[in-house]
């Protein structure tokens, strides 16, 4: 790599550090502990109690395994639409870039593994059909309401057939039966 290549990439990368620490300047004047911060942490912490509390105790970790995948690519998708503007999030519990920990970490992975559990005989595509539905009609729009999620060039019916996907591939993790011990 030449010399002019090498500092291009520097000159980005300081542009991204102070992205990075204007972002955190203003989260920690005008988001942390606002109402909607609040509202953002409980979204955060009560789903995963809820879960806790509910789910099926002898399948925890293979729905843990299905809701990390679910957690992992839609944290990439959300990577990819900051990353071409297409939608960002105005408040965040800890400002990070580019993941909302509310809908990637929590929201989509909880309900995902919810699905997973609850009338696990049920057809997949149906489940699937009420996943994308639910958080691309319903937890997209609400999130909007709320003034958690701007959306710049995106429309929530773009979403319905990735959350599908992302149900269904979950879906097919939750069901492997090759987990084995590693220790004999």
């Amino acid at each position: 790599m030449d010399e002019s290549h090498t500092q291009k990439v520097k000159d980005v990368y300081h542009k991204v550090h102070e992205a990075n620490e204007e972002l955190f300047s203003f989260w920690k004047e005008d988001i942390l502990f606002s109402w909607q911060w609040w509202v953002a942490l409980g979204l955060i912490i009560i789903p995963w109690i809820l879960w806790w509390l509910f789910r099926t105790k002898r399948s925890t970790s293979r729905l843990l395994f299905a809701g990390f995948f679910v957690l992992v690519i839609s944290s990439w998708f959300d990577f990819f639409g900051i990353a071409l503007g297409l939608w960002y999030y105005p408040v965040q519990v800890i400002p990070t870039i580019p993941s909302y920990l509310v809908w990637d970490f929590t929201v989509l992975t909880v309900i995902a593994m919810f699905l997973l559990q609850i009338k696990p005989k049920v057809n997949p595509l149906i489940k699937a059909g009420i996943y994308g539905g639910f958080n691309s009609f319903i937890g997209e729009p609400l999130f909007d309401w709320l003034g958690f999620y701007e959306r710049l060039s995106w429309k929530y019916i773009y979403s319905f057939p990735i959350f599908c996907v992302i149900y269904l591939i979950a879906h097919y993790l939750s069901r492997r039966e090759s987990f084995g011990n590693l220790t004999k």
